[in-house]
């Protein structure tokens, strides 16, 4: 907190005034975060209605945007030391995914660019599982990648498959 006043060029009784511990600061900036987040989902959501690949394009894209400015031992940090802070990141994390991401892929399955016999709230389902056990410092760190290819990496899984055209012919 020491270092945080003097950034900002107040006293720490002024931070501390609007503060009161170091859990509600960061608390704060996480619901700016989120704030920020989910204003970025609305406005792609808003601009592409009836666009699916854009929309999904421009999804993508604002979700690596936000996820460069997280960096690992941010996340690491808060995980060891604010449990019950990082749990509400998970769940509002989830149910981001599930309401953008699920109705885009309902939206995708009208469109036929989704696939019908997979529902796609499975889809969301399989896709929340893997930011769960993926997208957490220790696994990581495990495979040596910051957060943003990790999600990256889910969704090319989720959204392509893992075989390719030749592996699907086969």
């Amino acid at each position: 907190m020491d270092d945080l006043a003097e950034e900002l060029g107040i006293s720490k009784k002024t931070l501390y005034a609007h503060f009161p511990g170091k859990i509600d600061l960061l608390e704060a900036v996480l619901a700016n975060k989120f704030a920020s987040v989910e204003t970025t989902l609305k406005e792609v959501t808003r601009a592409y209605p009836r666009d699916f690949p854009a929309t999904l394009r421009e999804l993508l894209a604002g979700t690596q945007r936000e996820l460069d400015e997280i960096k690992p031992p941010f996340v690491r940090d808060m995980r060891q030391k604010a449990p019950q802070v990082f749990k509400v990141v998970e769940q509002r994390r989830a149910a981001l995914i599930g309401n953008y991401f699920g109705k885009l892929f309902i939206e995708g399955q009208r469109a036929g660019m989704v696939r019908k016999d997979v529902p796609a709230k499975l889809i969301i389902e399989i896709l929340l599982a893997m930011v769960q056990a993926i997208m957490n410092p220790p696994k990581m760190e495990e495979l040596g990648m910051m957060p943003k290819e990790g999600f990256s990496g889910i969704l090319k899984i989720v959204l392509e498959g893992a075989l390719t055209r030749k592996g699907r012919k086969a």
